[in-house]
């Protein structure tokens, strides 16, 4: 396939974040000149980008991040684990209502050429496995529902762009569990995989999980749903694609894969009193294999350069944005 990217000026909101910056690095690879719009500060930003630090609820910010840009790659979104979830609402609805409705019209009235949107698995009724056409016949799982209605609304108005104003070069993915190097390690508000590395690293013992284990879950290292992200770029499909590894992994396997990672293993003591969400979430690969994805990275591979990366760049916690602060 021909280079799409070369010369084109390229919009990535969330640049600096975890998907972001495997993202911005191969999009620099294919010769294109990249924004990188974020509320990080401008140390995490990649050298040979421009850097904004914008607030893209306001709409004025959104036209701002836009202007001169012919492809935007519109990630920025908001990231907590399942308690924030359910305690703070609000802080995922609002501000994902607003950057998603607000940066795709601006992107429209700038005349970007082609917009793709970032959705979540948590979009998806609770099910074996998460098909793509089978979104609008269900709702999203009560442990999602507002994070998932906010990104159901964003797939919606791309419908409602194709329509009235024949735009066809938008697309949509929506990716597993993500994780990976410059992931959101405070343990108060992180997921799964960096809330683990978090309480590992500062040797917790025993080291207390949720549930008994059992729990299924898809899981997609961060340098791959990045490559997956191009895939879907470059091919344009006009239905939504899905973005993991399409295998389950229980959290028995990933607690005890990190464990086997550190120099001491770790004494896990499973809380069986504790919920642990939907039983099982795990994607239908069969779209983006159709266009020629495939994930590269093993679990216990992007764990382990997800730890080393964490071992070695820990103050970079503190430095970046974190809405629950």
């Amino acid at each position: 396939m021909d280079n799409i990217f070369n010369g084109k000026n390229v919009l990535v909101t969330g640049g600096t974040g975890m998907i972001g910056q495997p993202l911005v690095r191969q999009l620099l690879q294919k010769g294109a000149r990249v924004r990188v719009v974020s509320l990080d500060s401008q140390v995490r930003a990649q050298p040979g980008t421009e850097f904004l630090q914008l607030d893209l609820t306001s709409f004025e910010n959104c036209m701002r991040a836009a202007d001169g840009i012919n492809y935007v790659f519109h990630l920025a979104g908001i990231k907590g684990s399942p308690a924030m979830t359910a305690q703070k609402p609000a802080s995922f609805f609002y501000p994902t209502i607003s950057f998603n409705t607000q940066m795709l019209e601006a992107a429209r009235r700038q005349g970007a050429e082609r917009y793709l949107f970032t959705s979540s698995i948590g979009v998806y009724s609770p099910d074996k496995v998460l098909q793509e056409d089978a979104v609008w016949k269900t709702f999203p799982s009560e442990n999602d529902r507002f994070a998932g209605w906010a990104k159901r609304m964003g797939e919606l108005q791309l419908d409602a762009y194709r329509i009235e104003y024949g735009w066809k070069h938008l697309t949509c993915v929506r990716p597993a569990n993500v994780y990976g190097p410059y992931d959101n390690f405070d343990p108060k508000n992180a997921m799964v995989i960096p809330s683990l590395i978090n309480r590992a690293l500062t040797g917790e013992n025993p080291f207390k999980v949720w549930g008994d284990g059992s729990a299924i879950r898809d899981f997609i290292f961060a340098e791959d749903c990045a490559e997956g992200i191009l895939k879907v770029f470059e091919e344009n499909p006009q239905q939504p694609v899905n973005l993991g590894c399409g295998k389950g992994i229980s959290i028995r396997e990933l607690v005890e894969t990190l464990s086997d990672l550190l120099p001491k293993p770790l004494n896990i003591e499973w809380d069986i009193t504790k919920p642990t969400g939907d039983q099982i979430r795990v994607l239908d690969m069969s779209r983006a294999e159709a266009l020629g994805f495939v994930t590269r990275t093993s679990l216990r591979d992007g764990l382990k350069e997800t730890l080393d990366w964490y071992v070695a760049n820990r103050h970079q916690v503190e430095e970046r944005y974190n809405v629950f602060r």
